[in-house]
């Protein structure tokens, strides 16, 4: 039976979850709200791709701290104790470096090389935010050396709201439909990261989307950006398939990013695009919960396809086929196909509407609306 403690921060995050904040007005909520109940010195609340698993947006209790680089790395490139990947796998979505190395912390790389002698922090507990079969967000809450370590009643009551937090990020990323706010101009938007993260080129496109993933190409890059490197150096260096790509929520649109190592050497070329439908509408129908094969219904139903269509192609019945709509509509909250189409396309799109188009048929640029 869960704690008192435990039961009013999960009503305080369902609160939270239902009040129709974006992504990050939700994350920081959250922050705050755990704080509540579990005392910490600093925290990291990041969202993920669920695609990919890389970090898409963070928010930290100390905003000043500029330790992306490091924690990316940490992350993505160097192997280490109680990554987020590893804790997606686990059971229950949660690790205390200190419980899970037998008392012995020193063990990891990152608390060894990073976390203790740069913040000086002694006791580091990780969770993941599951729900509907994937990754939405992670967390790293922290305490400073000499203070006490986290508890087994503390552990319990983080593993009690990951499902609700990761419920909370999936509907931030659908509630707010995309404003007006310039973000596209001309051109294209690539730059190419340096072995330390440096940039080494940027286009001036590029400069533009940086700054609107809440970087800097003068300071610090966004988080998206050096996870994503850091992701694709691992992967070269390994010869294993790398995460290529990674869909960003911004205020203005959506953002996929794509990147891919430079021949015989540590560098890494990204480029930024508005992303369009084949990106986006899997993430949106994902945020409203739908399995795999009502999304590939969604998908379907979204290009006008009838229901003797969707049978054909997906090798279903009619029957099932219309199984899987009534579903469909009950979790995106709509009555019919025209309301589906509207919720799921119009509400994220409508504000690009009459932004010249690619040769793929898609929106290109806002710069150029009068």
């Amino acid at each position: 039976m869960a704690a008192p403690n435990t039961n009013r921060l999960l009503r305080r995050l369902t609160d939270l979850a239902r009040s129709g904040l974006d992504t990050t007005q939700f994350t920081r909520a959250t922050c705050e709200t755990l704080a509540t109940t579990i005392a910490y010195d600093f925290a990291c609340l990041a969202t993920t791709d669920p695609a990919t698993g890389l970090i898409t947006g963070t928010v930290k209790s100390h905003p000043g701290d500029p330790m992306d680089e490091q924690l990316a790395r940490y992350e993505y490139e160097i192997s280490d104790l109680n990554q987020f990947v590893e804790l997606a796998r686990r059971p229950v979505p949660v690790g205390v470096l200190e419980l899970d190395t037998d008392g012995h912390p020193d063990r990891s790389l990152r608390y060894r090389d990073f976390l203790l002698p740069l913040l000086s922090l002694g006791h580091e507990l990780r969770a993941v935010f599951r729900s509907a079969g994937a990754t939405w967000g992670a967390i790293g809450l922290y305490r400073s050396t000499g203070s006490r370590g986290f508890t087994t009643a503390e552990i319990d009551t983080i593993a009690a709201v990951t499902t609700m937090i990761a419920d909370g990020i999936r509907t931030a990323l659908i509630v707010a439909p995309v404003t007006t706010a310039q973000l596209y101009g001309a051109g294209p938007a690539v730059l190419v990261l340096g072995p330390d993260d440096r940039l080494r080129l940027i286009t001036p496109v590029a400069e533009d989307r940086v700054d609107a993933l809440g970087g800097t190409i003068h300071g610090a890059l966004p988080m998206p950006l050096l996870s994503l490197a850091a992701a694709t150096r691992a992967a070269s260096k390994n010869a294993a398939p790398a995460p290529a790509a990674t869909r960003i929520r911004t205020p203005a649109g959506w953002i996929s990013a794509r990147a891919a190592p430079v021949t015989s050497s540590a560098e890494v070329v990204i480029s930024l695009d508005q992303a369009g439908p084949r990106e986006i509408v899997p993430m949106i129908a994902a945020g409203y919960g739908l399995t795999n094969r009502e999304q590939d219904v969604t998908r379907l139903v979204l290009i006008g396809a009838d229901n003797a269509t969707i049978a054909s192609r997906l090798y279903l019945s009619p029957y099932t086929v219309q199984d899987h709509l009534k579903s469909i509509f009950t979790k995106v909250g709509v009555t019919n196909r025209r309301q589906l189409t509207a919720t799921i396309f119009f509400q994220q799109y409508a504000p690009h509407i009459g932004d010249p188009l690619n040769a793929d048929g898609w929106f290109t640029s806002q710069s150029q609306k009068s």
